[in-house]
């Protein structure tokens, strides 16, 4: 895929955004293949319309103007694009695909939704709520297949003379406006011109190859890059035919993993497993048009031995390790690493999954990998390769576990850690009937929603010792419903869920904080005794701050 122009113009621009639309509209201004499909949600796209109605910029588009043929999308927005122009210049939309999509979907939208609630029917349905406060969003979803209000304003009919007049004759019509009317349909007008008159900056691209446009990109936008590494790579190693990108491919594997119910391992992870795959020393930082250049002709390759190894790393953890859900990995250089390890050794040993299973537990406890910097995770990469070749161990030493978390925060490796410990540990728990609970499967569904406060405030409201996994019946707290258990049938509900007689004693005679210590010191001294089996160095801290130090 060459040009004969060797340069790439950049000119900044202003266009109108209704001119933009149009030029989609047109099929003149198109959506590469390699871009990611539409991800925003809902409140994504009202603070894209807030934002306009407020004037307020809303960042810049970057387009490449080029007679090169690329693949690209004939739908945005779930509406037909024309196909592009046989001759003259195309323009691809490089940056921006979905703030132009919501736009272009919402105000070029022809009629209402009238078939169902589901959200592919309403998604693309916008209304600006005339006459309320304007300190707050007013725009929002109409999700129901009935009519809205009628100062509900259409966003589609903004842009539509006799769309607009024929929202404006249906607000006279309304009895409970009189008096208002003319008032909502000023505001009405002044709305619309606001959005006729919107102005987007613009950074086009004139001549050049494909490559020249990316790097182009990627130096303009080095600042807030909203292309992701492995879109880089999938637009510079892309081929123009029906070929999957790479960025394609990721998202296969990672429908894979989330098939067999461990969750969504992350793009950017996937992508560094593969580099990693490939042989890249460097797979936190690197110049994107470099490596694509490097692994371009083992891109393929890579990719279908990562999405083999990745399957035997997800395997080890959850069979070997008891990870249940990729939520809970404490660190996602982890799994790049162990798809490192497995891509070199299928089939290791006993003892060298053994070794695996107390490097993934020790590096989780003493935060190894928090904050690690591009030499550390370089080190380490070739520290297992070394281990799964057979010509090196993993050096383990020097590392401390960290003490028992004192706050209760997702986004803590250390916090991670004691989850997976503690599902384990306590993997048999019992509602108040005496019935099991799927606790991984709450997890899985309701993130940490799963894990209810006994003590809804006050200090150390937020540590994990006051915190269960227990559906109540409706109107009923995980406290009162505690409090409720009683005799033999209520101590094995306790005991499942690692509830001490200590701590019960101090729930039932209302000291809520004395149940929370109690647990807290149970909790930890089941935990540390845990990691003492596998021979890592405790701290002399019995409890502390858990620090967010996950990606």
């Amino acid at each position: 895929m060459n040009s004969n122009e060797t340069t790439t113009l950049v000119k900044p621009e202003v266009i109108l955004l209704e001119n933009l639309l149009r030029e989609i509209a047109e099929g003149r201004l198109r959506v590469p293949k390699f871009q990611r499909p539409f991800v925003w949600r809902p409140e994504q796209m009202t603070q894209l319309f807030d934002s306009i109605d407020r004037s307020y910029p809303i960042g810049s588009l970057l387009i490449w103007e080029t007679n090169i043929h690329l693949a690209s999308l004939d739908q945005i927005a779930d509406f037909p694009i024309p196909a592009p122009p046989t001759d003259g210049r195309v323009a691809y939309l490089l940056d921006g695909h979905q703030r132009l999509s919501t736009l272009f979907g919402c105000l070029r939208k022809t009629t209402p939704n009238t078939s169902s609630d589901e959200q592919h029917d309403w998604l693309w349905e916008i209304y600006r709520v005339l006459g309320e406060s304007s300190d707050r969003n007013q725009f929002q979803h109409w999700k129901k297949p009935t009519e809205p209000p009628e100062n509900y304003l259409p966003m589609r009919s903004v842009l539509r003379t006799m769309d607009f007049l024929t929202f404006a004759r249906r607000l006279q019509e309304a009895d409970k406006f009189t008096g208002r009317v003319d008032l909502l349909i000023d505001e009405a007008e002044e709305l619309a011109q606001r959005f006729k008159s919107y102005q987007m900056a613009t950074v086009r691209l004139v001549g050049g190859d494909l490559k020249q446009a990316v790097t182009v990109f990627s130096r303009l936008n080095s600042s807030g890059q909203s292309m992701s590494p492995d879109q880089m790579v999938s637009a510079l190693t892309y081929q123009n035919d029906d070929t999957e990108t790479l960025a394609d491919r990721i998202k296969a594997i990672q429908e894979d993993v989330d098939s067999d119910g461990f969750g969504t391992v992350a793009a950017i992870t996937v992508f560094r497993s593969i580099l990693a795959v490939a042989g890249e020393e460097d797979v936190q930082e690197a110049r994107w048009e470099v490596l694509a250049e490097r692994i371009g002709e083992r891109l393929a390759e890579s990719v279908d031995k990562a999405a083999a190894s990745l399957r035997r790393a997800v395997a080890f953890l959850k069979e070997d390790v008891g990870v249940p859900l990729a939520r809970l990995i404490p660190y996602n250089a982890q799994i790049m690493l162990l798809v490192a390890f497995f891509n070199i050794d299928s089939a290791p040993s006993d003892n060298k999954r053994n070794t695996l299973g107390k490097w993934f537990w020790t590096t989780s406890w003493s935060g190894y990998f928090a904050g690690a910097n591009t030499t550390q995770i370089k080190f380490a990469l070739q520290e297992m390769k070394d281990f799964a070749s057979g010509t090196a161990d993993l050096d383990l030493n020097g590392q401390v576990a960290r003490p028992f978390p004192d706050r209760f925060d997702m986004r803590s490796a250390r916090i991670r850690s004691f989850l997976i410990w503690e599902l384990q540990r306590y993997s048999d728990r019992l509602d108040h009937a005496g019935e099991h609970i799927d606790a991984v499967g709450l997890l899985a569904k309701l993130d940490t929603g799963a894990y209810r406060h006994v003590m809804t405030h006050g200090r150390n409201a937020s540590s994990p010792a006051n915190r269960v996994i227990m559906p109540t019946l409706p109107g009923f707290s995980i406290k009162r419903t505690l409090l409720d258990l009683s005799g033999p049938s209520g101590d094995r509900v306790f005991e499942s869920h690692g509830i001490p007689t200590k701590a019960v004693e101090k729930l039932r005679g209302g000291d809520t904080m004395g149940f929370i210590k109690e647990r807290a010191n149970y909790l930890a001294s089941e935990e540390r005794a845990f990691i003492s089996g596998f021979g890592v160095p405790l701290s002399k801290k019995i409890a502390a701050d858990a620090d967010i130090d996950t990606e």
